[in-house]
């Protein structure tokens, strides 16, 4: 579990090792190995035979953190509490009082495994591009709850700690160089190791600076005024941002405020009662289960047909340089893969290149890679205007514009050059992939792979099956998009696929409630304050009218004469066709848009009058947000998605479902089976048909089930 080797300078270093694991988790079991490891250096310590401290570790990672399960699955506020205390003790045992400790860190520290590096009194990481570093805690609702909070409130001051703990980012050596959250960088582990020697024979001290008297938190207290002013200012921004909607980003301002008053023990002690009420809330309950088991499930391949071995493109063909087909190009190489970039032209290729160094060279500003690891990606590009050049690509991606006809020209002008088990896979948002595969010469080789917009920011692919399609294309489809860091859903080759159709029902939601005579702005700022990440209207105007009504036409064409016309498709067509205002792309929908600014229509309510003036803010959220749950059950029981996990990431990274929920299924899951089910039918009576409930949760309901 722990290596103990003591050298000639009475220098230590302990190496991490838990043999059961393939990685070292911060645990109850640590815990206990470490405490006669601690008395042992306390005793050397005391008799003047050790001079300083080395931890790392023998995996592959230094610490990936705590164990997520035991705080998910206890209810007991004492137990959390009580354990996150002890570690407290723990990491203060390591650091005070006692001699100079190094953290030589020699693979990933996250979360709670970071808690452990900032108690060390010097942290030197190996310059390793996948290591990974800090506080990912809010992702998951959580924040660090054994001293991490105080820790980095001392080092960084208030405002900066802020950032680091609220932004999620796992920063790679020269990243955390930058922010300022580790000492230095070595060029390899054997150097690591001599810089940590190196530090502890020129560095004797073992206190913290919050151990040493008149030493003061840099830029000072939430006391100082001008303290005070950046505290109004963050609490200003997260209430606007978040709309109080999630607690973590709020317990992590109130520590850093209150533990900045007081002295770093009583700090950390605040720090775990902050800890321990946010591990009972349901908002993190709700981010645990999605973000952390939902996320390994998918990533196991709970979807990936089974019987086929792992498949790595090493090239990978991409055709059309436009937005799409830019970034699915620099996602590519930002992994390692070789490109072959093509289009009509050339020159109109080379657009596509200097899209990927534009966002290449920004990695390097921000510290992410070097500047030598920015050009060995780029020359990973090549352009061309030539399907003869996708001749050793085993998959090429197609992202031309939205027509069958173009779409069809580029498949069979890529297919004759490729060999019979490459993939060919088409990027359509709204065209059915068992249409398309009809002008493929291996339609079984032929798959959806539907990528969002920034293709750079945004994790969900969707993989969508023709009739067709093999099991294993599927299974070389997920590969790919794991192999290129993003999440991947399987769903079927039905109308909108999955994420399109869901997203629609919150688009036509807020239409009817303007068309039932509410104010655009309250419509507008609802959505947003139920966790969506803007108005149904302004979604509606990024999509555009007209694809909005398209996705509803061909619910009408699958459906045939059990369609029943969604209310918001009269304003849909008097909006597109009486007073030509389309959406974004024409400057001119719900929204009016003057250069980098936009507001609602001036006209609007000319078009559609208020006329409600009594109304219940709660039950107007609830519409816009049980419509597109009730879609998201239908798509369920219609097979289109078949995988609860799918279905709760799918929502959150595809269209914007509130996070904090857990994502669609887990909201019913929170509201309650019995509560939703009598929700949606007063919604039915008072609004319409659409919102009855699907036969599948009713019979979940008879049977007691959740989703899961």
């Amino acid at each position: 579990m722990i290596k103990y080797k003591k050298d000639t300078d009475n220098i230590v270093t302990l190496t991490l090792d838990m043999g059961d694991r393939h990685e070292n988790v911060v645990n109850h079991q640590m815990y206990q190995y470490f405490k006669p490891v601690l008395t042992h250096l306390q005793k050397e310590k005391a008799k003047g035979t050790l001079k300083g401290i080395i931890l790392t570790s023998a995996k592959k990672n230094f610490l990936e953190g705590g164990e997520l399960e035991y705080l998910h699955t206890s209810i007991d506020a004492n137990e959390i509490y009580e354990q996150s205390l002890t570690l407290n003790k723990f990491f203060r045992a390591l650091e005070y009082p006692g001699v100079p400790v190094v953290a030589a860190i020699n693979g990933s520290a996250l979360g709670t495994g970071f808690e452990f590096a900032l108690a060390c009194h010097h942290r030197i990481v190996v310059d390793d591009s996948k290591i990974r570093l800090g506080h990912p805690e809010v992702t998951v609702g959580l924040m660090p709850g054994n001293g991490g909070v105080t820790r980095l409130l001392w080092l960084l001051g208030l405002e900066k700690a802020y950032t680091v703990l609220t932004n999620g980012k796992k920063y790679r050596p020269q990243e955390a160089l930058k922010v300022g959250i580790i000492d230095a960088i070595a060029p390899n582990q054997k150097a690591m190791m001599e810089l940590a020697k190196q530090w502890l024979l020129t560095n004797k001290e073992g206190r913290r600076p919050w151990d040493i008297a008149d030493e003061q938190i840099p830029e000072g207290t939430a006391n100082d005024s001008q303290i005070a002013q950046v505290i109004q200012k963050l609490a200003a921004q997260l209430s606007k941002e978040t709309y109080n909607n999630y607690p973590a980003p709020q317990a992590i301002l109130n520590t850093l405020v209150e533990g900045s008053k007081v002295d770093f023990d009583i700090a950390t002690t605040i720090e775990s009662r902050y800890f321990t009420e946010l591990a009972l809330r349901p908002e993190t309950r709700n981010m645990i289960n999605t973000f952390w088991y939902d996320y390994n499930a998918i990533k196991k391949g709970i979807n990936r047909p089974k019987g086929f071995g792992k498949f790595r493109a090493k090239q990978v063909g991409v055709i059309g340089a436009g937005r799409m087909g830019s970034g699915i190009t620099f996602n590519c190489i930002k992994k390692g893969l070789k490109v072959v970039l093509k289009d009509v032209s050339k020159p109109i290729a080379e657009l596509g290149k200097q899209y990927a160094k534009d966002h290449l060279t920004a990695l390097v500003a921000q510290g992410t890679i070097s500047a030598k690891e920015k050009d060995k990606l780029y020359n990973n590009i090549k352009t061309s205007a030539k399907p003869e050049d996708f001749e050793n690509c085993d998959l090429v991606i197609e992202a031309v514009y939205e027509n069958e006809m173009v779409k069809a020209k580029a498949l069979k002008d890529a297919e004759q050059h490729i060999d019979e088990y490459a993939i060919f896979a088409t990027n359509t948002l709204s065209i059915p992939i068992t249409k398309l595969a009809k002008a493929a010469y291996r339609p079984e080789n032929y798959v959806g792979l539907h990528f969002f917009y920034p293709v750079e920011k945004v994790p969900l692919v969707e993989i969508v099956r023709g009739q067709k399609t093999s099991d294993e294309t599927i299974a070389r489809a997920f590969d790919f998009v794991r192999t290129i860091g993003k999440i991947p859903i399987v769903v079927k080759d039905d109308w909108g696929f999955y994420v399109a159709r869901v997203q629609n029902t919150y688009i036509l939601e807020g239409i009817t409630l303007l068309q039932e005579g509410y104010p655009p702005a309250l419509i507008e700022n609802l959505g947003l304050q139920a966790g969506m990440p803007k108005g149904a209207l302004a979604f509606a105007d990024d999509l555009s009218l007209k694809m909005v009504l398209k996705y509803e036409n061909q619910a009408a064409a699958h459906y045939g004469s059990q369609y029943e016309p969604h209310p918001a498709v009269s304003t849909l067509k008097k909006m597109i066709a009486d007073l030509d205002r389309t959406g974004k792309f024409k400057q001119a929908g719900f929204y009016e848009y003057m250069q980098e600014r936009k507001q609602l229509w001036s006209e609007l309510k000319e078009h559609f009058p208020v006329t409600q003036m009594d109304y219940v803010l709660e039950d107007i959220k609830e519409r816009m947000l049980f419509a597109q749950v009730i879609e998201a059950i239908w798509c369920m029981q219609e097979k289109v998605i078949s995988s609860v996990p799918e279905a709760n990431l799918g929502s959150i990274y595809g269209w914007g479902f509130p996070a904090f929920t857990g994502g669609i299924f887990q909201y019913v899951n929170s509201y309650g089976l019995n509560n939703f089910i009598e929700k949606c039918e007063q919604f039915k009576e008072d609004y319409g048909p659409r919102f009855r409930v699907p036969r599948i949760l009713k019979k979940m309901r008879k049977e007691g089930k959740i989703f899961a």
